[in-house]
């Protein structure tokens, strides 16, 4: 047998096997495995290398070394040479046969088989015991001790002891399926994967992405975290593909793209897509298989995928209830996690190997432009493949003691609606309406809240409420907002990139450095993807002396109001009387069911800040609550200060406008106008079981027809009449649905 023994790791090439290579299905290789662990000692796991690499671990690997060190105690026994043959007792001599063929052939091919026949073999001594003359019971009594002694030892094997409550309902090889479960990894790709589900779960759900990509969710009892089972077409290639992919790969990976073609990863990915079709078509010919069109794609796409992809990333990424994938260190000691929309963190099946790490390490630092060594530990970047968008962490030794490891967070491919966040709960119509409101006021708002809290997504869906005949200019160190989406929808938008605080790239301009240049790029709505650092003060400075007549808004971390406070003057050092340039706080929130199993996103709250305040906004209080969650209703609810008309900023806003000024009637009426709409969208998406019309095409488009509407309104009647603008949009969007359903 062709083997190699290294590290413990037990590696057999099968290549040139008649038998099928697997040790739960083939008795054939379960013995020959057995055989081969009766010289081989130190094996903590098995590798069988075929067309794919089928590995078995220590736990799998120790039931079969008992069997194999019981075969080898009994040679060392002498076991079979010390039983006597009596050639005068009827059937004894066969009974010999039988016990020597079960210790020589049947153990290492069926041990739970071997003892099945074992105990009929008993019972038949026990019977031939009783009626046996004297001189043959005298034998038959000696082999029945024999066979007692051969069974204590095989009871004392684990493999044994774990089959015994299983042997009513399990027969043949299918019971071994319930001990080996062998992780499979095609030779083309680096990462294994268990090919089975968890036997004692059950499937909840079931769900198909994109390229025959199947998904199942399974509830695991007695395990609070779900099992994240994905089967993608790779896994289940026919043998002629696989080395048909085998080839293919090895011709790509001589023409590897080099670096300026990473960067350029959408031409670069199509023009690979092109070559690896004609590569397939060649090699499909020589090798005499017939292809259809539809094969030769999925194979050029799982071709990509492994060689100028990220590889099983992609297949994740693709999948749009994926929030964040995490890979721990070491790599390969534990599978790769994911969060999910519909079932929060699951286990998946999926282990990545140092391989993969090290080729996703070095994509990323090519595709970034950014470092990642002992001197620069962490990696922060963005990738956007033809499965998603994503924003990538990664870290590596003198941070992480145990090497690499990676927090990927998938971004939605298409902005962010409020629309949308009514639809999840995340906050009510009313909320919708007032910040509709708020955003065309042009105001300064900040969304706080912690790591996954929708801080980033709530702040694209505010961009989407954004008159189109205004200009964005969007600043961040990574990039999270989708700028290109929006710019399909017809925003006027530029995105600039400042230096991360995280990596400190050289290179890349400074975030104070990028702000100030942002505020030279004309009057212009200006987005912040985070206010980290020292860029504060140049924000606020610019708030203060006017600069900006637009909406500013910009996401911090901060569980409240005076948090958000502390960390801005506190921490980055922007004077106590500049904060106030701050108009309102939104705090957005990672809620946990009273179980502790759930998580929820929520709006918090919405405070104002007050301008009459000198040191302290707490002390002196700067801050209103406008409205406020309910845990009981899970309920955003306004507030006294917001349904009286005392807000501080609303009646700012209201000033400026005729039809509003000293109206609070008006101002409440249009508030409310803009959340009807919102709900309108939302009822209509549930009835009509269509969720696109929540979609940013659908809402950017509604937000339009809403202000010429009302345009045509006020110069129709002279006023903003909420009745007659609500009729006539509706009557609009009830047109758009049909002409776009």
């Amino acid at each position: 047998m062709d083997y190699e023994l290294r590290n413990g790791i037990l590696r057999i090439n099968c290549r040139n096997w008649v038998i099928e290579p697997s040790i739960e299905d083939s008795d054939a290789c379960m013995g020959a495995i057995i055989d081969l662990l009766r010289e081989v000692k130190n094996v903590e796991k098995i590798v069988l290398v075929e067309k794919r690499e089928i590995e078995y671990y220590f736990d799998q690997v120790r039931l079969l070394s008992q069997i194999a060190d019981l075969l080898n105690k009994l040679q060392v026994e002498r076991f079979l040479e010390s039983i006597e043959l009596e050639e005068e007792c009827k059937y004894y001599p066969e009974r010999i046969n039988e016990l020597f063929f079960l210790v020589k052939e049947v153990i290492r091919k069926d041990p739970i088989g071997a003892y099945l026949k074992l105990n009929r073999m008993i019972l038949r001594t026990k019977f031939a015991i009783s009626k046996s003359d004297e001189r043959c019971k005298r034998y038959y009594e000696k082999f029945l001790a024999r066979l007692e002694y051969l069974r204590k030892n095989l009871e004392s094997c684990d493999l044994i002891k774990n089959a015994l409550p299983l042997l009513k309902n399990k027969y043949g090889r299918k019971i071994y399926r319930e001990f080996f479960k062998p992780v499979i990894k095609p030779v083309f790709m680096f990462t294994r994967f268990k090919s089975t589900p968890p036997k004692e779960g059950y499937c909840i759900e079931r769900y198909e992405l994109p390229n025959k990509v199947k998904v199942e969710i399974y509830k695991i009892p007695g395990k609070v975290r779900f099992y994240y089972f994905i089967f993608p077409p790779e896994f289940s290639l026919s043998e002629e593909k696989h080395e048909l992919l085998e080839k293919a790969i090895s011709y790509l990976s001589e023409r590897r793209p080099s670096e300026l073609e990473f960067k350029e990863m959408e031409k670069m990915r199509e023009y690979y897509f092109s070559l690896g079709k004609n590569v397939i078509k060649e090699i499909a010919a020589g090798m005499k298989i017939f292809l259809k069109e539809s094969e030769i794609n999925e194979l050029a796409s799982i071709l990509i995928r492994y060689t100028t992809g990220f590889g099983i990333l992609e297949i994740l990424l693709s999948d749009e209830k994926i929030q964040d994938i995490y890979i721990n260190s070491p790599i390969g000691s534990t599978p790769i996690f994911v969060q999910h929309s519909d079932f929060e963190e699951c286990e998946t099946n999926l282990i990545p190997t140092n391989e993969d790490a090290e080729t996703w390490a070095t994509r990323f630092r090519i595709y970034s432009g950014r470092p990642l060594d002992e001197a620069n530990p962490v990696l922060d970047t963005e990738i956007l493949i033809p499965g998603g968008r994503a924003r990538i962490c990664a870290i590596t030794r003198s941070l992480s003691p145990e090497g690499l490891a990676f927090a990927i967070r998938r971004h939605r491919e298409k902005p962010w609606t409020f629309p949308l966040f009514i639809n999840l709960k995340m906050f009510d119509p009313l909320f919708a309406g007032l910040m509709s409101f708020i955003i065309d006021g042009g105001r300064s708002v900040l969304v706080a809240g912690g790591r996954g809290a929708g801080k980033t997504s709530f702040l694209s869906s505010m961009i989407v409420e954004i008159m189109k005949r205004f200009r964005i200019v969007v600043l961040e160190d990574t990039l999270e907002i989708p700028v290109a989406q929006l710019r399909e929808l017809g925003y006027n938008i530029e995105r600039l990139k400042s230096r991360s605080v995280i990596t400190r790239i050289e290179t890349e301009l400074p975030a104070e450095e990028a702000l100030r240049t942002a505020l030279r790029l004309g009057d212009s709505v200006l987005i912040i993807g985070e206010v980290r650092s020292v860029e504060a003060k140049a924000l606020y400075e610019a708030m203060r002396i006017g600069a900006l007549a637009n909406l500013v808004a910009g996401t911090i971390h901060g569980e409240s109001a005076y948090g958000v406070f502390d960390r801005v003057v506190n921490d980055l050092g922007v004077p106590p009387t500049s904060f106030k340039a701050t108009d309102l706080i939104i705090i957005s929130s990672n809620l946990k069911s009273a179980d502790g199993l759930h998580r929820f996103r929520r709006i918090t709250e919405l405070v104002e800040v007050k301008k009459h305040w000198k040191k302290d906004p707490l002390e002196e209080e700067g801050f209103t609550t406008l409205m406020q969650y309910s845990a009981k209703e899970d309920k955003l609810k306004p507030t006294d200060v917001l349904l009286e008309g005392e807000s501080f900023v609303l009646n700012e806003i209201a000033k400026k406008v005729k039809e509003w000024h000293a109206n609070w009637d008006a101002v409440w009426d249009n508030i409310l106008l803009r959340a009807k709409i919102k709900e309108t969208m939302v009822d209509f998406a549930r009835r009509l079981n269509n969720p696109d019309i929540l979609e940013a095409k659908t809402v950017s488009d509604a937000n339009e027809i809403f202000h010429l509407i009302s345009e045509q309104v006020k110069e129709e009647v002279g006023s903003l009449d909420s009745k007659l603008i609500y009729e006539r949009w509706l009557e609009w969007f009830k047109k758009y649905l049909k002409l776009y359903s």
